[in-house]
């Protein structure tokens, strides 16, 4: 960012008022998820006809194709129909005396649900509800914190806040929004597990406000609802480990959300449309408070946010020297603002992390804090308790400050924090261009320069088109399911349209970029695009496309076609989409393609049911006729075509058990197209390994093949020769296929801090047939020196192959997208030995994120490379 940005005082916010003391928390039981997508067999007897909308639902959750809800209410019994204080009496897990809370002097997850009983018995201001369930089953506790209101009061609040998210322009001009409306503070904590302070600053805060009789605090709660994640990350919280339970960073997370921890948090965004919103972290020494360094995140009305944003910072800086740590005496530094203090490296461009996705659900300040004294990973296991629980206090009373803080800004500050959040939705709606951030646009922030300036010229409109110009009707229907459940609205047409020059049928989804989150909804369908020169180094990923990586067709449409004239209706859940031909005895078979990883799921769970299914030559599986009953189940539950074929196949295609040292994030991706997945690693190996319950072997991380000790090589050897599989992913898989002497290439890495979306040319055939023009990479790799009898299966595009992202050459000038370019991305072959082997430069699973990508490594498993 140049020279330093001076600091500037005259806006600090007073921290003042708030005091506060201690408390603990709760959870209930599952709700049931919506049935699946009705079926449809075309051509049959007793076929139906469809109506307009293929059967449109008018109403609900949106679905994945397998029935399951996609919104985060799966488990929730979060209500708007009522007034406040709503009580929920929660269920207090069994004491578990291992939870890693303990030791810090902290409160452990089973006392949560206890204490929060207690806190509703405090008085009228506190109620509790629950969010959802974490991936190991421990409930979600959302606290709600205000004055009370009559059911009448609630649900005007409830109209007000859909006014303001649906109609701004309208919002912008109600006296009674002006002068009543309650501004949603959302404080989110522990998303990381082993970050543990925020929950315990909460609970202190919500006791503190519960007990308050000050005027002050009257008038906090009349002008503010206050909403308290307890603990975004319960599993994590027990364990002492960041991630949950399925081994996912769900800070991370957005805008998948793969996770239900995710999907909670997101639905607590969508429905309470929060003002402002902390996420509480750890640990940076000095305490750092966001906003953040270069690049800012396109999509964001940037100058409201930023305005808001430093303002809080201000005051909570002030908040945290108030509290009179030094680094003398409790090794406590000042506080960091990035934008103010640093030049880059803690950026907020990518949508993944909590307080930027909540900027596009209407937060125009929203923060992550870290708090300092480190407390986890080797300083949990090496410093003694008493010194543990010295830094954990100092961190709980510095969370607690910034809460304060908050609180106080929003506040003083209610009338223009509720009249930003409606400009932002408002130019959303109207089409207006952003403003680009300047000392003109956000007066009082100092040292704002070109290197601030991040915008974007949003299309007019998206088409997801229906019938032949789409990939996959069933990616089509996942894609427009998580829209929705990202609240950007969806159109289905009930007649075929026109626009900017191409037709259109009946079914397509149209997305008009005059919306008020258009935000999310470019975030989710744009292309990204390309900051290698923006900035030398990020903290996270860089690119990431829903629309160019999750498998369907999305097609853009510039501002200049003007508005999409479009004769249908709003969008709650997509059509269905699952059907299987009609026919009977002797009129051949079903085709399903692999191009998703619902038909991979279907396909294994017809191997599972000892189905003889048979490969097509492009990678496709052809069931037999006598399978007929168990299609139709799988389309009905997974969305998905089975075909009429009169194809033979080329092969068998056999269940396959997969022994795999990967990722969390691409195991969960691997049992998410139905594989069954033993996890290994080179200890287990080395321990011993019964390779008779494996079919293939898939390397992508913690597996060295000079790591195994001479039985374990052996081992591993006979289940080669013996007819087992490889496939394996990045330069930890180019190792292994190395050391072992598998497949005979030559495996170049690319610079390792790259990331992005890029081009490739897919050569068609087993692994990568039908497969999407473009991939994911993360230290991308490529192969030169192909071998006899290797195959590239997929090349990056020649010229330039990066789309969005970030990727530079190294300081040596190679390992660049020009130096990839051309080059082989995925191989495959047979080993000198005869082992089949695929070899990816990509990353098809990274996160469970770019799903139109899985179905390479699924085919990939099931044998392709024989």
């Amino acid at each position: 960012m140049g020279i330093p940005r001076p600091v500037l005082l005259t806006t600090a916010v007073t921290a003042g008022a708030l005091l506060l003391a201690p408390l603990a928390t709760a959870a209930p039981a599952p709700g049931a998820a919506p049935g699946p997508h009705p079926v449809r067999e075309r051509g049959g007897p007793g076929a139906e006809t469809a109506d307009p909308l293929g059967g449109l639902a008018a109403a609900g959750p949106a679905l994945l194709g397998d029935g399951r809800a996609d919104d985060g209410r799966t488990g929730s019994t979060l209500r708007e129909d009522t007034g406040y204080p709503r009580r929920t009496v929660l269920k207090a897990p069994p004491v578990d005396p291992a939870d890693k809370s303990i030791k810090l002097g902290l409160t452990p997850y089973h006392s949560l649900a206890p204490r929060l009983n207690a806190l509703q018995k405090l008085g009228d201001r506190v109620s509790v509800e629950v969010a959802g369930q974490s991936a190991g089953g421990h409930d979600l506790y959302l606290v709600t914190v205000t004055a009370p209101e009559s059911t009448g009061q609630a649900r005007e609040q409830e109209r007000m806040r859909e006014l303001i998210g649906g109609s701004p322009a309208t919002a912008a001009k109600d006296r009674r929004i002006a002068s009543s409306y309650k501004t949603p503070v959302f404080i989110n904590n522990n998303i990381h597990g082993n970050e543990w302070e925020g929950t315990d600053a909460a609970l202190k805060l919500i006791e503190e406000l519960a007990k308050a009789k000050d005027a002050k605090t009257a008038g906090l709660l009349a002008k503010n609802r206050i909403y308290v994640n307890v603990t975004a990350n319960p599993d994590g919280r027990i364990a002492g480990t960041r991630a949950n339970s399925n081994g996912f960073d769900l800070n991370r997370d957005f805008i998948t959300a793969s996770q239900p921890e995710a999907r909670a948090v997101r639905r607590i965004g969508v429905e309470k449309q929060p003002a402002v919103m902390l996420d509480l972290h750890g640990y940076v020494n000095g305490t750092l408070i966001e906003p953040t360094t270069p690049p800012h995140g396109e999509n964001y009305e940037y100058d409201l946010f930023l305005k808001n944003s430093y303002a809080n910072a201000l005051g909570m800086e002030k908040a945290v020297n108030g509290l009179g740590y030094t680094a003398a005496k409790d090794g406590v530094e000042p506080p960091v603002i990035p934008f103010r203090d640093q030049e880059e490296g803690w950026d907020d461009w990518p949508p993944v992390f909590t307080p930027q996705y909540m900027a596009f659900q209407g937060a125009v300040a929203s923060h992550t804090v870290e708090f300092p004294m480190r407390v986890n990973n080797a300083s949990y296991d090496s410093l003694p308790v008493e010194e543990l629980r010295r830094r954990s206090a100092i961190n709980t009373d510095i969370a607690g400050a910034v809460m304060r803080a908050t609180l106080d800004y929003t506040l003083s500050h209610r009338t223009s924090v509720i009249a930003d959040q409606i400009e932002s939705f408002r130019r959303g709606a109207a089409g207006e261009a952003q403003r680009p951030v300047s000392e003109k646009t956000v007066p009082g922030v100092p040292g704002i320069g070109p290197e601030d300036v991040y915008t974007t010229d949003f299309p007019r409109a998206y088409v997801i088109p229906a019938g032949g110009g789409q990939r996959s009707a069933v990616a089509a229907a996942r894609l427009v399911d998580h829209l929705v459940a990202n609240d950007v609205r969806v159109k289905r047409a009930a007649l075929g349209f026109g626009l900017a020059g191409r037709t259109y049928p009946a079914g397509s989804y149209v997305v008009d970029m005059h919306q008020p989150k258009r935000g999310v909804a470019n975030v989710i369908l744009a292309e990204g695009r390309d900051i290698s020169a923006d900035v030398s180094t990020m903290y996270d990923i860089s690119g990431w496309s829903l629309g160019l990586l999750w498998g369907a067709s999305v097609d853009k449409v510039q501002r200049a076609a003007g508005a999409p004239h479009v004769v249908g209706r709003d969008v709650s859940v997509a059509s269905p989409t699952g059907s299987v031909a009609g026919g009977g005895a002797g009129k051949g078979g079903l085709r399903l393609a692999l191009d998703d990883p619902k038909e991979l799921a279907a396909l294994n769970s017809l191997l599972g049911q000892g189905v003889a299914v048979r490969r097509a030559a492009d990678g496709a599986a052809i069931v037999p006729a006598s399978a007929r009953r168990q299609a139709v189940v799988l389309a009905d539950r997974h969305g998905v075509v089975f075909g009429a074929t009169k194809e033979k196949g080329t092969g068998a295609v056999h269940r396959t058990r997969v022994a795999a040292a990967v990722t969390p994030g691409e195991r969960f991706a691997l049992r998410e197209m139905g594989f069954e997945v033993t996890p290994v690693s080179a200890e287990i190996l080395n321990a011993g390994f019964d390779w008779s319950a494996a079919d293939v072997l898939y390397v992508s991380s913690g597996l060295a093949y000079g790591s195994l000790d001479p039985a374990a090589r052996t081992a591993l050897d006979g289940f080669l020769a013996g007819g087992g599989r490889v496939v394996a992913l990045g330069s930890a898989g180019a190792a292994f296929n190395t050391a072992a002497g598998l497949l005979d290439v030559k495996p170049v890495a690319g610079n390792g801090d790259a990331n992005g979306v890029v081009r490739v040319t897919n050569a068609g055939g087993p692994v990568t047939g039908g497969a999407p023009a473009h991939t994911f990479v993360y230290s991308p790799l490529w192969f030169t020196e192909l071998g006899a009898g290797v195959r590239a299966d997929q090349s990056y595009a020649t010229g330039e192959p990066l789309v969005s992202g970030h990727w530079r050459a190294k300081a040596n000038g190679t390992g660049g997208p020009s130096d990839a370019a051309g080059r082989a991305s995925v191989v495959s072959g047979l080993s000198a030995r005869g082992v089949p082997v695929v070899l990816f430069g990509t990353e098809p699973l990274f996160r469970d994120h770019p799903k139109g990508l899985f179905p390479q490594v699924g085919r990939a498993l099931l044998g392709a490379a024989g």
